[in-house]
């Protein structure tokens, strides 16, 4: 411990144990260290020789000498100082030690006591204890003598002073079985070491209602002149929520290494992917150049080589971006109502060369009822690379086939199966993968990315839905996936009552199966946006607080990954508003009077 150096310049030091404890140590009871607790457990420490202005205005001298008339051995004293205007509770434990005037005081910061209420200084320390921290202190010359803590043991513990000496093993009953043999041994080693003032330990508690805490422990101790009979002290302080996050750090570095190990083989398979093809293609045109005499024959398969190369490498270039996008979220699903039969033809139609040329018959069993909600042009893709892969691996004169329907309450289920080559068990695992992209011939040598049903899962889980597959070899493979059902829902917006009520009753007679919601103004209407997502909105122009104009101009801006269909009611519109409404996708514009059968047409037409 630190004493007095030179009694004529009053120099002294204090040995600070950790936070805001301190163990002051010289003959005059002075102390040159001053902790101001700023936030938390930040503190400045700064030094100053006695008489300075601040240890004037602290009156440590004075204050310390009055406390060692009070302060018996082995007991303590509390009370509350003011420095600065900022209020500090104060327990002070003079230990029985052989030989020495050493106190123990333990600062806590008391930011919130008021004048007013200075007069009651007990209940104000105990709620300055009331932190997740304690000091104690215990002697071993006494084997059964009872260990002093502060009040912040039961804060942290859950344990009182009495309850915690009543253990078997007083505090360390409580240090969990894993931490309790480490802690032993640096006890153990720490008090063969004379030399060594202090040591610290990090491990668990159990409190008193069974939950699991951290802790820091800071302990010292002070020795007779044999080394002999000592006196422990310390303080501990919880510590779970730096443990907590140190937890979270680990486990996001692990992540992001995880990451960056893939970043690296996908690179590297994409450099390949990408730089393969090219060989081949620059070869054949070097042969096309330097030889002009080749057979017209020759030369066209090299030409439709150098073709289907380059379409296959930029159809991979195609899937690389619109994967990129959507994993970092620049490419949007705008979401809309979608017929799927409509969208499923669309994508036979498209691929029926493919199949006529070898000989498939695709059946499609989807209900002309059954719609989904999803962004069309991503679903074309899935649809399109999952039927395309059908085709690629089915032999000729076989079936393939699509259904739809229903999956759950809020999910409908579209199914692609084939009775081609299947897939390899070890492939199987490789299918979802973009480190693992794997490009094989079709049953007629058709060319692939490799890289479609890496797109294809990304898409569905943005889609909030799920894909699987089971496939066998020789018996073909059977692709599932699941997407959102719409929520059937109307809104429609209009401040005139009479027209509004006309309106719900014909879409009730002829649209039984959507929920109709009402608004009388934009604002309103908004807030059943943000939080719905409507099928169709029916809006009156002339609104009250924002037009309708206004409202799909805000709709569109700030719900732009929603694809929703607008038709508009008014009475009379200038040519340049009806053009505006144009340019923002409105579906149509009714313009009153009109009749009711116009109104449902237009609704049907929408929503079928």
């Amino acid at each position: 411990m630190a004493t007095a150096k030179d009694k004529k310049s009053k120099s002294y030091e204090a040995n600070i144990l950790y936070g805001d404890v301190a163990i002051l140590s010289n003959e005059a009871f002075k102390c040159q260290k001053v902790l101001k607790c700023e936030v938390g457990f930040e503190y400045l420490s700064q030094r100053f020789n006695s008489g300075t202005d601040l240890i004037t205005e602290l009156k440590l001298d004075e204050f310390l000498v009055e406390i060692k008339r009070e302060v018996s051995s082995h007991q303590r004293w509390r009370g509350i100082n003011k420095l600065n205007e900022s209020y500090w509770a104060i327990e002070i434990i003079q230990p029985k030690t052989i030989g020495t005037n050493e106190l123990f005081v333990h600062l806590s910061h008391l930011p919130a006591f008021q004048e007013k209420e200075k007069s009651n200084k007990f209940s104000f320390l105990n709620n300055a204890h009331n932190i997740a921290s304690f000091v104690w202190e215990g002697t071993t010359i006494k084997k059964d003598e009872l260990t002093d803590y502060s009040a912040g043991v039961l804060t942290l513990t859950g344990y009182s002073a009495e309850e915690i000496n009543a253990l078997p093993g007083k505090y360390l009953s409580l240090v969990s079985f894993e931490d309790s043999a480490a802690l032993g041994r640096i006890i153990s080693d720490f008090s063969f070491e004379p030399g060594k003032k202090s040591s610290e330990a990090i491990y668990r508690i159990i409190k008193k209602d069974g939950s699991l805490k951290w802790v820091k422990e800071v302990f010292t101790m002070m020795r007779d002149a044999n080394s002999r009979n000592y006196v422990f002290a310390g303080i501990v302080i919880d510590i779970t929520s730096i443990k907590e996050y140190e937890v979270k750090l680990l486990e996001s570095e692990a992540k992001l290494l995880d990451v960056n190990q893939s970043k690296d083989r996908f690179i590297n398979i994409l450099s390949h992917d990408l730089r393969a093809p090219f060989t081949s293609i620059l070869g054949f045109s070097e042969i096309l150049l330097n030889e002009p005499n080749l057979p017209l024959k020759e030369k066209n398969e090299y030409l439709t080589y150098i073709f289907d190369a380059s379409q296959n490498q930029l159809q991979f270039i195609s899937y690389l971006l619109d994967w990129s996008r959507l994993r970092t979220g620049n490419l949007k699903i705008e979401s809309q109502r979608l017929k799927a039969q409509a969208v499923i033809y669309n994508c036979v139609s498209i691929l029926t060369g493919n199949a006529i040329r070898k000989n498939l018959t695709i059946h499609v069993d989807v209900s002309d009822s059954l719609y989904i909600q999803a962004d069309e042009r991503l679903l074309t893709q899935v649809i399109l690379n999952l039927l395309s892969n059908s085709i690629k691996f089915s032999p000729d004169n076989h079936t393939i086939e699509i259904q739809g329907g229903i999956f759950n309450q809020s999910q409908a289920e579209i199914i692609v199966r084939d009775y081609g080559v299947g897939i390899s068990p070890e492939d199987q695992s490789k299918i979802f993968s973009v480190e693992k992209s794997m490009s094989k011939e079709g049953t007629r040598g058709e060319k692939g990315s490799g890289f479609g049903l890496a797109l294809v899962k990304e898409i569905i889980v943005k889609h909030g839905g799920e894909i699987w597959f089971y496939s066998e070899l020789a018996k073909g493979a059977e692709f599932h996936l699941t997407l959102p059902l719409p929520s059937n829902t109307l809104l429609l917006i209009d401040n005139i009552k009479e027209d509004r009520n006309s309106y719900i009753e014909l879409i009730r007679e002829n649209f039984s199966e959507f929920v109709i919601q009402t608004a009388e103004n934009g604002y309103e209407a908004m807030g059943i946006v943000a939080t719905q997502t409507p099928n169709l909105i029916i809006l009156n122009h002339h609104l009250p607080l924002m037009t309708g104009l206004q409202f799909i101009e805000a709709t569109r801006r700030n719900e732009s990954n929603l694809k929703i269909p607008f038709i508009v009611i008014c009475d009379s519109i200038s040519p340049e508003i009806e053009s505006a409404y144009i340019k923002h996708g409105v579906q149509k514009i009714l313009k009153k009077p009109f009749d009711y059968s116009e109104f449902l047409k237009n609704l049907q037409m929408t929503l079928h």
